[in-house]
């Protein structure tokens, strides 16, 4: 079912869409949430510790998967607000040929150097074993997090956020099974909790297909639209890449930001990679309205409606604030009560840790929500490679502080780490949504001229 994000009211369209993708972001999370809880429970801390020690990896290789086919995405919508069908089945074509590319490319590289990656981030001995089968088989699952990604990305293109988040359910229920047959029942250790993880990837993915050939007919191909072209490549690289390399960039920060957790020992490590669980969870609101203001401004940035994307930026910016300061005072009150989900009781010095960093970054979620919104929106516009600099400015401060902070103040340091981030790309964004603004309503009065 598609949906046309041009017409009607912009909050109540803003909100249907976005309710779905907060569910789907929340099943999402429930992949790694269940992962960790049945290992921290069944396997110990030190098996934890070294999933835990995958995500800012993983965050920085799938991240980089996510944000391209995010990126090619954007075009599709585009073309479906100024209703070109046939250049938008095209787009689709060419963006599946780069998919399959990549997927290969990054799925053969990252299984390579995963050794030596872990190494030189000074991975602890303890945990080591238990990180490297984890993250190698979750390397080997890449193609899948493609499949995935790139169709439920066209189908949002097209309006339709409920369908993606119905297969997360199935999946997400068929991960957790997974974790505890394999795990429980069949003492496969971290692989299991990879294994089941990969495989409802794949799941996802292929229900997508299967939904997306049976239900959208604006999508079925003719023979001149199953042509490789350089033109439309070149377009969808750039809009991906920067998106992709958004991700990754910001994750370099965050990898360094893991090495120098690493150096305060287990104990942290164990409070870092439980407290990261929380905070992706309590994000999921944030990713998806900045997901659905990619897809409302693409669309109508197609439709040449200038008025429409200002009003539902300025919407989506106070849905983000609000529940910012919402999360905020739940995490304040509540982080360590969260944390022994993930750990028992008795790791006191890991429950304390984890709840004094959640404290810490809540207080600043009204300055994140800013950041992702933000970011979206220029994305959904065109300007990937404009945004991709707020980035830059994340991995610098996360850098800094890392090399410097952490080491001479400790876990202390570590809480605002990812504060002093937000900040940093806040103040960049301001400076370039107001360029943005300016540059489409010129082009877009001329075009009309």
């Amino acid at each position: 079912m598609t949906k046309d994000m041009t017409e009607g009211n912009s909050v109540k369209l803003i909100l249907r869409f976005m309710i779905p993708l907060v569910l789907g972001n929340l099943f999402q999370q429930l992949y790694n949430v269940a992962d960790s809880v049945i290992v921290g429970r069944y396997l110990g801390v030190n098996a934890l510790a070294g999933v835990g020690q995958s995500a800012s990896l993983t965050f920085l290789i799938l991240g980089f998967v996510n944000g391209c086919c995010s990126g090619f995405a954007i075009p599709v919508a585009q073309c479906f607000g100024a209703k070109q069908y046939s250049q938008m089945r095209r787009f689709v074509f060419n963006a599946e040929i780069l998919s399959v590319i990549l997927a290969a490319v990054i799925t053969t590289g990252t299984a390579f150097f995963c050794d030596n990656i872990l190494h030189l981030m000074g991975t602890p001995q303890e945990i080591y074993n238990d990180a490297y089968c984890y993250l190698l088989v979750i390397f080997l699952g890449i193609p899948f997090t493609f499949l995935y990604n790139m169709l439920s990305g066209i189908i949002r293109s097209l309006g339709d956020s409920k369908t993606p988040f119905i297969f997360l359910i199935i999946s997400t229920l068929f991960n957790i099974a997974g974790d505890l047959i394999f795990i429980i029942v069949f003492k496969m250790g971290v692989l299991g909790a990879a294994l089941a993880t990969i495989m409802a990837q794949a799941l996802s993915g292929t229900m997508c297909l299967f939904y997306m050939r049976s239900h959208y007919d604006i999508l079925v191909m003719e023979p001149k639209d199953r042509k490789a072209d350089p033109g439309m490549i070149k377009r969808l690289l750039g809009m991906g890449l920067p998106m992709g390399l958004q991700f990754s960039i910001t994750a370099v920060g965050s990898i360094m930001l893991q090495s120098a957790i690493n150096a305060l020992g287990t104990v942290y490590v164990a409070s870092y990679a439980a407290a990261l669980k929380i905070k992706q969870i309590m994000m999921c609101p944030f990713d998806a309205i900045g997901a659905t203001m990619a897809t409302y401004c693409g669309q109508n940035l197609g439709a040449g409606k200038i008025g429409r994307i200002k009003t539902g930026i300025r919407s989506g910016v106070l849905i983000g604030i609000v529940y910012g300061a919402i999360a905020g005072v739940i995490l304040y009150f509540f982080a360590g009560a969260m944390t022994t989900v993930f750990i028992d009781a008795g790791n006191i010095d890991v429950i304390a840790g984890s709840h004094q960093y959640l404290a810490c970054i809540g207080a600043f979620y009204p300055a994140l929500s800013f950041v992702i919104i933000m970011r979206n929106v220029i994305q959904g516009l065109g300007y990937s490679g404009k945004a991709f600099f707020s980035g830059v400015f994340e991995m610098i401060a996360r850098t800094l502080m890392s090399l410097i902070a952490i080491p001479a103040f400790g876990w202390s340091a570590a809480c605002y780490t990812d504060v002093v981030a937000w900040l940093s790309g806040s103040a960049f964004l301001v400076a370039l949504i107001m360029f943005v603004m300016k540059d489409i309503s010129r082009k877009v009065h001329k075009i009309e001229e």
